[in-house]
């Protein structure tokens, strides 16, 4: 429940903060999110799928591709990529990869 508050207020800052994203220079034309800027989905980690995937498509992800219990999620206005596996109705695993991996 702490971890699904804090990613429902992550949410809601992201979306107040849409346009304050620093990106991390990978080599990459587009980068990937540093960590606790607004669309870095790792706060989402432990979530009920269910209810945190509307947030995730309200920061501007949408889903790419599944395989099995893992889908990758790409954010086309910054490139971000996430990849999220759910085990047990939670997201077990969020990831960010470079834009690439989407």
């Amino acid at each position: 429940m702490k971890k699904f508050s804090l990613a429902l207020a992550a949410t809601t800052g992201a979306l107040a903060l849409a346009g304050c994203v620093e990106m991390e220079d990978t080599g990459s034309a587009q980068g990937t999110p540093m960590v606790g800027s607004a669309y870095d989905l790792t706060a989402f980690e432990g979530a009920r799928a269910g209810q945190a995937e509307g947030g995730i498509y309200a920061l501007g992800y949408e889903a790419i591709r599944s395989q099995g219990l893992t889908t990758w999620y790409f954010n086309r206005s910054t490139g971000a990529c996430a990849q999220i596996t759910t085990a047990d109705g939670r997201y077990s695993d969020v990831t960010m990869l470079p834009a690439e991996d989407c």
